[in-house]
């Protein structure tokens, strides 16, 4: 029965139907275009935030109701009234995970005959005692060895159970000194690949009938499964290894090839990738120009193995690593890692490549620098609950100005009176520690305007420079090599449609019939910068 809009409402409210009930059946108010893309914008910019701090696995699902700060886990929920950072969470999940009696039960023991992570645990307390921090402060610390290592655990172990599951016999073998170490490497090899946008499935290993890698990882962006093995080289004295099951050797690359051989003669349908850690002593400020030395003894090992002893038709995407943060809980957390593709010639070489050619190559193997990537940021782990800017939620800062919004700026009109406007662009000028943003104002002029931005906020730009006022933009960055101004030029003429391309290439390359849209826009963007002249190259060859 169709109930008249003035009749009395059923649900006896005592009101008439077009006041209550009536009301849902109202078409809603539609937005502008315009409105709906600044909405859109702001939605992928906080996406993109929220992503880059806790990489591209399932968001963290928190809710603070109350005094309670909630956290759910898989299919657990778990609360607390004093959690003020993720990190305050991820230290009393790692204790719940292993065990409050098994935690008390090691206390009791001497220092030296603890279980690794309660050494960590013991040095994690210290270090916050000698730093003066009193419960319930947020203050910002550097990342130090005993930091990545048992907030690396708890992380690991929170990723697996929120991601995939969390098996039983994880949490056994981490407690087991013999077999803590190869579950420890197992863990972060498994965070970095989650952050990196896999899926994973575990294997069980307790079926004695086969043999079979630690797990399988589906990339989310291409769909491929790949195969994992990581191994990690046992040093007598370090992560519960002793004589009877660790080396001395002093070389890093000792057992390399030995874990090559076992993860090689597992069998794999799919694609591998192969984690082998060496495990080594590691000199403070690596970086790209500055190597460790076994980088190069590994290379030149790896290249040796392919030519004389890999079989006729393995291939492995193989990542060495050196997790070696355990070694130095004091100091400053350090790693390095770097991939080779094993029978897998046009992956990572040196060499000269056309600039195109290079971009085909990290089209073709980005699932492996994705996990590349990943590696990278194991140093790294979220404060926010919900992927906000850690600085205007934790310590209060001012947010930043989002473009696209409506603002009253106080006092910024030419004469001292308040301008009233949309913020049309803004950006960072990090040498002048100064904001620019531009305002179109309401009587249709525009203007620039300054303002100084504070260390916490330059610290927040820094990490999100892409998405920091609230849309995703390219960040500025001066173009050093040909290859970075390659990128800028990909980027700038992103739009042009294939016509167009094949209509500024017609008589300048044969064959651009049958490239792909892709293709055509790299070969393009290869002869803007020949043609641009900042670098001394022949026919957009690189050195890579």
């Amino acid at each position: 029965m169709k109930i008249g809009r003035n009749q009395p409402c059923p649900c006896e409210s005592g009101k008439k139907f077009k006041h209550c009930h009536g009301r849902l059946s109202l078409t809603p108010p539609r937005l502008p275009l315009p409105e709906i893309q600044r909405l859109v914008e702001l939605q992928r910019a906080g996406e993109r935030i929220r992503a880059t701090q806790q990489g591209e696995g399932r968001p963290i699902v928190a809710l603070k109701s109350h005094d309670y700060q909630m956290v759910a886990v898989g299919d657990t929920l778990h609360w607390s009234k004093i959690w003020k950072t993720f990190a305050d969470f991820l230290g009393d999940y790692i204790k719940k995970k292993l065990g409050s009696d098994w935690g008390r039960a090691e206390i009791t023991k001497p220092l030296t005959e603890r279980h690794p992570i309660m050494q960590w645990y013991d040095a994690l307390c210290r270090q916050q005692a000698n730093e003066g921090m009193k419960a319930g402060e947020i203050r910002e610390s550097q990342v130090t060895g005993v930091i990545a290592c048992y907030y690396g655990v708890a992380y690991g172990l929170y990723m697996l159970e929120h991601n995939v599951e969390l098996q039983e016999r994880m949490i056994r073998r981490l407690k087991h000194p013999g077999q803590f170490q190869g579950a420890y490497y197992e863990l972060m090899v498994a965070n970095a690949l989650i952050r990196a946008g896999f899926i994973l499935t575990l294997e069980d290993e307790t079926d004695p009938n086969t043999k079979h890698c630690e797990f399988a990882a589906v990339s989310k962006s291409t769909g491929k499964k790949y195969w994992i093995e990581a191994k990690m080289r046992a040093i007598v004295g370090l992560l519960g290894r002793t004589d009877a099951d660790g080396t001395t050797s002093p070389n890093p690359i000792s057992h390399m090839v030995p874990h090559l051989n076992g993860a090689l003669s597992k069998p794999a349908a799919d694609e591998r990738m192969i984690f082998i850690d060496v495990n080594a002593e590691m000199a403070f400020e690596v970086s790209d120009e500055k190597r460790p030395p076994f980088v190069e003894r590994a290379t030149r090992r790896l290249e040796q193995y392919e030519q004389k002893e890999l079989k006729p038709g393995d291939t492995a995407y193989v990542f060495v690593t050196n997790l070696n943060f355990h070694r130095d809980l004091e100091g400053p957390a350090q790693l390095a890692a770097f991939p080779f593709g094993l029978g897998i010639p046009d992956f990572n070489r040196p060499g000269q490549y056309r600039m195109s050619e290079r971009y085909r190559q990290e089209k073709k193997h980005a699932d492996a620098l994705k996990v590349a990537d990943g590696l990278s940021k194991l140093l790294s782990f979220p404060s926010t609950f919900d992927g906000s800017l850690p600085n205007v939620t934790l310590q209060g800062e001012r947010p930043p100005v989002v473009i696209g919004e409506r603002y009253n700026f106080e006092g910024a009109g030419p004469d001292g009176s308040d301008l009233k406007g949309m913020v049309a662009d803004a950006t960072v000028v990090e040498a002048e520690k100064t904001v620019y943003v531009v305002v179109n104002s309401e009587d249709g002029k525009s203007c620039i305007l300054r303002e100084p931005i504070t260390d916490l906020q330059l610290a927040d730009y820094q990490a999100h420079p892409d998405a920091y006022f609230g849309k995703v933009v390219r960040p500025p960055k001066e173009a050093n090599t040909p290859y970075e101004l390659f990128e800028f030029f990909m980027h700038a003429y992103n739009s042009l449609s294939r016509e167009e391309l094949l209509k500024r290439l017609t008589g300048k390359l044969s064959g651009t019939e049958q490239m792909s849209d892709d293709e055509l826009l790299a070969v393009y963007c290869e002869g803007m910068v020949s043609a641009s002249g900042l670098f001394k190259m022949k026919d957009g060859v690189i050195q890579a």
